[in-house]
């Protein structure tokens, strides 16, 4: 393992397991005494073997990994994995008991046929209730939800069925989405045509909640991705957090690159960053290269895209007074499979040790070509605020 020291309080690190062909990217915030939390991505290395056998090797590397020093106590909350077959590959899978999973297909662009992404916590109360994993400590309680779907009608209903299904729950847990959600994923079966019914009917839905241009929306991504349900064409994530004050929760907009999305017809917030007494959490929704009159960027050029995507990021992340430096993981999100090697090699130069899938999953406008999201923790000393 190792290890290099990037910002005051993130450790990034590699693990290797060459005898399961394993690679674990791992980035851990370390603030002394304060709650640890690592985001992991894990790599499998192709070995011509079939499906379920990269999937156990991974299992297994996954169960080597906890029992590792720089992961003491660590505590999975939950796990995404990228398929390259959803619908054939989901049903050879092992249960994950009191971890919320998500299951999808978006394919690593590394020659593998499955790769996953953990997120971990120590020191936390972990329960299940209305089908959410429910870490709690000191005062809070983080609501994680993954793989809802629905199976009849179109995008629109789906989404709906979806939607007010969510909402049920979270009324049952004494919490509301436009209160206490925080961060969706709705993975779009053949985005390019099925996108416009999901964007429909989530903001007919969001409307009836409150959520609003003249309150607030949530952050998020929207993304092509294929549900292991055949009939399924939308699934949704979904991260909400109970125990929040006022104020503990602010929005990124950063105007000067980006336009607020719902003057393009979507409703979702360019970025969230929630306050804690020790440290803060800023969610990056889905980014890609656009300008703030809400136009496609470089449409054709891969690489002036990445550009403009990374330095639309960037703007986002000093809006919550963070950068780069405090990034623990990242997802990209390719349209054309041809392009990985230029983006691959351009990611690796400038970020080598953040924790990253590359995957196949086209984005909700044809003509980018790139996404990414984020999720950066920085160090704060907020006595306004109980510590994570």
């Amino acid at each position: 393992m190792s290890l290099i020291t990037i910002g005051m309080a993130i450790i990034y690190s590699k693990t290797d397991f060459p005898d399961l062909g394993i690679q674990a990217q791992v980035a851990q915030f370390n603030a002394g005494d304060k709650l640890k939390e690592w985001h992991v991505v894990m790599h499998v290395e192709p070995r011509r073997d079939l499906f379920a056998a990269q999937m156990e090797r991974l299992y297994k590397a996954e169960e080597k990994l906890l029992q590792t020093d720089g992961m003491k106590g660590a505590q999975c909350i939950m796990k995404r994995y990228f398929l390259s077959d959803s619908t054939n590959q989901q049903p050879l899978m092992s249960d994950q008991a009191d971890v919320a999973t998500s299951i999808i297909q978006q394919q690593p662009l590394d020659g593998s046929k499955i790769a996953v992404w953990l997120y971990l916590q120590e020191q936390m109360q972990v329960t299940t209730q209305e089908g959410m994993v429910v870490a709690s400590h000191n005062g809070y309680r983080h609501l994680w939800r993954m793989g809802m779907h629905s199976t009849e009608g179109d995008s629109a209903q789906q989404t709906e069925d979806i939607l007010r299904e969510y909402e049920h729950a979270l009324h049952n847990m004494g919490a509301t989405l436009a209160d206490n959600c925080v961060r969706t994923w709705f993975f779009v079966r053949d985005v390019d045509t099925q996108y416009a019914g999901m964007v429909k009917a989530r903001r007919d839905n969001f409307a009836q909640q409150g959520l609003t241009e003249h309150t607030h929306y949530i952050a998020s991504t929207g993304i092509g991705g294929l549900p292991a349900d055949t009939h399924a064409l939308i699934q949704m994530g979904a991260y909400a957090i109970i125990g929040l004050r006022p104020g503990q929760q602010r929005y990124l907009y950063a105007p000067t690159h980006l336009n607020p999305t719902y003057e393009y017809g979507v409703t979702f917030e360019r970025g969230t960053c929630v306050e804690y007494g020790d440290r803060a959490h800023v969610l990056i929704s889905g980014t890609a290269s656009i300008d703030n009159h809400g136009n496609v960027m470089h449409v054709g050029a891969i690489v002036r895209q990445t550009h403009r995507m990374w330095e639309n990021v960037e703007t986002l992340l000093r809006e919550a007074d963070s950068s780069y430096e405090d990034v623990m993981q990242m997802v990209v999100y390719l349209r054309d499979i041809a392009d990985y090697d230029i983006v691959q090699q351009m990611f690796s130069e400038r970020f080598p040790s953040i924790p990253m899938v590359i995957a196949l999953a086209p984005v909700c406008r044809p003509t980018w070509l790139i996404e990414m999201e984020c999720m950066a923790v920085k160090k704060r000393d907020n006595v306004e605020f109980p510590d994570f």
